[in-house]
């Protein structure tokens, strides 16, 4: 049976020098995450409603049609 080798104590492999990578940045990407997501989280009650993604957004798909056509011919919905 092999011994397991043992991890050097600032967990990189003694082949890896930390010299050899640039300055550390937390939270680098961030802000292009924000802005290229868009996520909701429904209150678990309404998520028990449905069952995945498609059923909620068949029943927003749904509402916002009711919604246009309760604004009436003319008129945009705000």
């Amino acid at each position: 049976m092999k011994k397991a080798k043992g991890v050097a104590e600032d967990g990189l492999r003694p082949e890896y020098k930390r010299s050899e990578f640039g300055a550390l940045v937390r939270g680098k990407y961030v802000a292009r995450l924000q802005a290229n997501s868009n996520v909701v989280v429904l209150d678990p009650e309404v998520a028990d409603v449905f069952p995945n993604a498609e059923a909620v957004n068949a029943a927003l798909r749904s509402l916002a049609e009711i919604a246009r056509r309760a604004a009436g011919p003319g008129r945009r919905p705000r």
